[in-house]
This record gives C-alpha cells, sequence and structure tokens, in this order.
C-alpha cells in the first residue's frame, strides 16, 4: 500500500508474505536499519551481523499470515515485520525499514498492519521489545498506543566443563509426542490461553534444538524451549538461547537452569543465554543467585488495553525474540 507522504518513485505496496528468495533481501535490511539505529543511538562501532537462513525460516513459519513484507517499485524489501500469535499472546519482532525510507510514515504502515493482525487472531496481548536507550523508538512506539513495562534482561551463564545432572530432552524422549503434550499442558495450568508448542513442533522440524524437561518422579513440573544453531550467518554457535521456560515453582526452575546447563555442554555451547522479565517477583534475585549474570536489557512495551498478563503461578518466560 502507498502512503501518500512517500514520494511516487519510492511507492512502496504490501503486505505480502516473504519468500524464499526474499531472505538475503531481508537480511540486509535487518542489518542495515538495526546498524543506523546503533550509530544514532551513539555506537558507531556496532555492525549488526546478518542472521542465519535457518533463523529466518523458523521465524517465518512461526509466523505465519503474520509475516509480512513491503517492497519498492523495483520489488526489493523495502520494510517487514513478523508478527507472531502464541494462543492469546502476540508479539511483533525483528521489525525494520530501510533506512533512507523511515520518517515517512512507511514504520506506521508496518506496525498497524501487524497490530491489526494480531488482533483479528485474538491476541490479548499485544507486545514488542526495543532497546531502552532508543528514546526515538519509544516516543514512536508511544505515539502508536504501545506503552513501556517492565525491563527483559538477557542473563547469561559460562557453561561448565563437567556434566552435571543428567537431564531429559524431548528429542531423547520414548514418546516425544506425548511429552510435547505435556508440556502444553503445564503451559496451560500456569498460564491459561497460551500455546508454545508451535514454537516447539517447529524448533524440531527445522532442527535449531530441543526442550529440556525436568520432572519430580514421573510429572513434569518444568521445561525450557533452547535453539543451539547459530543466530548470525557464518558465525559459529557457541550460545544456546532460551526461548520459553515453563516451570511450576521456584525449585522447578532452578532444576530447568540446571538442565539448560546440562544440555548446553552437550551441543557443545559454552554459554546460556536465558532472557528475564523483570516484571516476574523475585525471579531476578533468584537467577542471580543460581549464577545468571546481566548482559543486555530490553524494553517491554505492550499496546494500551492489551497488556502482558503473568502467570497465575509459577514461571513463564516468553521471549520476544527470534
Amino acid at each position: 500500500m502507498a502512503h501518500e507522504m512517500w514520494p511516487p518513485e519510492d511507492e512502496v505496496t504490501g503486505p505480502a508474505r516473504p519468500e524464499e528468495a526474499d531472505l538475503p533481501s531481508l537480511n540486509q535490511v535487518f542489518s542495515e536499519a538495526f546498524t543506523d539505529r546503533y550509530r544514532r543511538d551513539g555506537l558507531p562501532g556496532v555492525r549488526v551481523p546478518h542472521l542465519d537462513p535457518a533463523i529466518w525460516r523458523f521465524a517465518i513459519a512461526d509466523a505465519g499470515a503474520g509475516a509480512m513484507v513491503w517492497r519498492d517499485r523495483l520489488g526489493r524489501v523495502a520494510a517487514f515485520n513478523l508478527a507472531h500469535r502464541s494462543g492469546t499472546e502476540g508479539w511483533m519482532g525483528p521489525i525494520a525499514v530501510r533506512p533512507e525510507l523511515q520518517g515517512r510514515g512507511l514504520g506506521t504502515t508496518v506496525v498497524r498492519a501487524a497490530v491489526d493482525w494480531l488482533k483479528r487472531g485474538g491476541a490479548a496481548t499485544i507486545g514488542l521489545e526495543t532497546m531502552p536507550r532508543t528514546v526515538d523508538n519509544i516516543g514512536f512506539y508511544g505515539r502508536l498506543g504501545f506503552e513501556p513495562g517492565a525491563l527483559t534482561i538477557t542473563m547469561a551463564r559460562e557453561v561448565p566443563r563437567r556434566p552435571g545432572r543428567v537431564a531429559e530432552r524431548l528429542g531423547s524422549a520414548t514418546r516425544p509426542d506425548a511429552a510435547a503434550a505435556e508440556c502444553q499442558v503445564l503451559l496451560q495450568a500456569l498460564a491459561p490461553g497460551l500455546d508454545f508448542s508451535r514454537e516447539v513442533r517447529l524448533t524440531r522440524d527445522h532442527g535449531l534444538g530441543d526442550v529440556s524437561l525436568v520432572r519430580r518422579g514421573r510429572r513434569l513440573v518444568g521445561w525450557a524451549l533452547w535453539h543451539s544453531a547459530p543466530l548470525a550467518e557464518g558465525r559459529p554457535g557457541d550460545e544456546m538461547r532460551v526461548l520459553k521456560v515453563v516451570a511450576e515453582d521456584a525449585a522447578a526452575f532452578e532444576a530447568v537452569s540446571e538442565a539448560l546447563l546440562a544440555h548446553a555442554l552437550e551441543a557443545g555451547r559454552r554459554r546460556v543465554g536465558l532472557r528475564v522479565q523483570a516484571g516476574l517477583p523475585g525471579l531476578f534475585a533468584q537467577a542471580l543467585e543460581l549464577g545468571w549474570r546481566v548482559h543486555w536489557t530490553d524494553l517491554r512495551m505492550t499496546l494500551a488495553g492489551h497488556p502482558e498478563r503473568p502467570p497465575a503461578a509459577g514461571v513463564v518466560l516468553s521471549n520476544w525474540e527470534v
């Protein structure tokens, strides 16, 4: 769709579903837009790398019909937004507009299209994350109705050289489909309406990672979905990234934390990255006590009238990044 502020030579149409052939263009826009954002934030030495194509394929598949691109008159990617819905939870990211097309209304169009799609899908929560120091982004999203919330704190732990307790993985379970169903049952008990089963299935289908399982006796009390595949194109994968954590209590969260280290060691990774939502009381302090160290922060923002809903009990962490 064209915006009245765009000159004819910059006419942009969309949204359309991204195709396999778009991956190089998506990477270029992603890298250029975020590198430019760091430069304007006073960090000119930061160069954002391209994402590994496998990560793009996962993100696009996870977004489904919420994966949207806009193209210029030459067919090149001008902007994109990947909107994801996991049951009643909706979020968008990554989002990017080519630097030379920013400030012309295209960003507003891109965000509103994703919001409309999430609303039509019944999302009760509609959110995104941005860098806390980026005042332009916070103001931009604020004018579109998003309100700032708690920080998401990226924490990391180095993987010990010696294995700890043997931990169960979904990929090695005797009945993996039954174990995956158990994961969803536990999530529903703690946070009714959420559904992470698609992310679990796609992680397995794309060979990006696995799910750590924690039991008391035979009963599942915690699990974590993680990716061990490299995030950046052409770079070694030295970090395991945790996308979702579900634990019925503090003890289960501690056990999940240890299981993640064991599986990172198995996968040959040196570090585990965990994104902790600071809005969950006591969790940040527990993570520090368990040895997790602060690495980065992002600001979580949600659309007015569509706030994030804390779990009824236990711990539920949902990463709003790929």
